[in-house]
């Protein structure tokens, strides 16, 4: 089959690889209708991680069942379904508490897996032809047959879940303000989803104009961080006090003001001086223990300087951790049936398979649009 495989830092192409096979009576073989691009695949894509040559990316994916094994029972060929980026086993500890994105069964050694993403397991990744889903019975979701809400759908596999998460972690609830730093695909679906909530007044904090205007159209309110302070801009929006809950949806690739160098922290700060006092932050945004691209030795360790006693002085609440999709997909999904949501606003792009590598470097360029794309690998080129 035909995927998507990394060879060198900003290199990817579209290769033959082995077709996936049932290893096991719980595995099902999708066959992938579509497969999003997401901004974790830029760590790998950029060599920030320790990825090598040979990994098939993608974790944002959606299909057809084309065989099950033995072993699975609620699911058929012809089943069209969409797949969290988590792998799950659904039995352990962890995913029977509803923590589906810290499994311990499916990755020995380490809490957590996922497709096509180094040091998360073995599985390989869904910008592909085919995929192979382990658990299936847990790990697929059931979608309506036929093709509507496509574009919709796929983002049930990760960002919208996530976006979603970023609002759980930091509490958000009906009637408060809500500041959402980064207006990527993440920070859109964080925005968005406060507003779903109920939040009252949600801010989106960015640099990239074409962001803040999609931030604008949902009805959020767009903070331009290159014009000024971005806390002192939202406190003077809220009376002086600030915002009473905060997302992180950037991570450890955050930018100065002037965007000229990496600051790893500098979002999660500005979270801290944007809350007020015993107010709750969300961070979703990505973080890891070990960056070979960072800006100084500690940062490489994933050891980033918080502004942890103004935390305490003020003391705010914070949540963190990759997001359990399964939490929240199917009610997600059911809310994009009875279109009460319409996360598809943030796709820029819908591609073949074989502009992948075009997309990955226009993406990584944040040009021409390319904010969020899906795959379509029978889309012809």
């Amino acid at each position: 089959m035909r995927a998507v495989v990394y060879e060198k830092p900003f290199t990817v192409a579209v290769r033959d690889v082995d077709d996936p096979r049932i290893d096991h009576p719980n595995d099902a073989i999708v066959r992938v209708t579509s497969s999003a691009i997401c901004g974790a695949d830029l760590h790998m894509y950029e060599g920030r991680t320790a990825a090598r040559p040979g990994i098939v990316f993608g974790h944002e994916n959606m299909g057809i069942i084309e065989e099950t094994g033995s072993g699975v029972t609620s699911l058929s060929k012809g089943d069209r379904v969409v797949v969290p980026f988590n792998v799950a086993c659904g039995f352990c500890k962890n995913c029977l508490a509803g923590y589906t994105g810290f499994c311990l069964t499916v990755n020995p050694g380490f809490a957590g897996g996922a497709y096509g993403y180094v040091a998360m397991g073995p599985y390989t990744g869904g910008q592909a032809e085919r995929l192979r889903v382990p658990f299936a019975d847990f790990n697929c979701l059931k979608l309506p047959e036929g093709d509507e809400f496509e574009t919709d759908f796929v983002l049930l596999a990760d960002i919208f879940p996530t976006g979603y998460h970023g609002c759980e972690l930091a509490q958000v609830s009906p009637g408060e303000s809500v500041v959402v730093y980064g207006a990527g695909p993440v920070g859109l679906m964080a925005a968005y989803s406060a507003l779903l909530r109920g939040a009252a007044k949600v801010f989106s904090v960015d640099r990239v104009p074409e962001r803040l205007a999609k931030a604008d159209e949902i009805g959020a309110v767009a903070i331009d961080f290159t014009k000024g302070d971005p806390a002192e801009q939202i406190k003077d929006r809220t009376g002086g006090e600030g915002t009473d809950k905060g997302v992180d949806a950037v991570g450890y690739q955050a930018r100065s003001r002037d965007a000229g160098h990496e600051e790893p922290a500098v979002v999660l700060n500005e979270l801290v001086d944007t809350v007020r006092p015993t107010g709750m932050l969300g961070v979703p945004g990505l973080y890891v223990p070990s960056d070979p691209g960072a800006p100084d030795e500690h940062a490489k360790h994933g050891q980033l300087l918080l502004s942890i006693g103004r935390m305490f002085e003020k003391g705010q609440w914070i949540g963190t951790g990759q997001c359990n999709v399964k939490r929240y997909n199917r009610q997600l999904r059911d809310m994009i049936i009875a279109r009460r949501a319409k996360p598809s606003f943030v796709v820029s792009y819908e591609l073949p398979l074989d502009q992948a590598p075009s997309a990955y470097e226009k993406f990584d360029q944040r040009i021409e649009g390319y904010t969020k794309v899906v795959l379509h690998p029978a889309l012809a080129a």
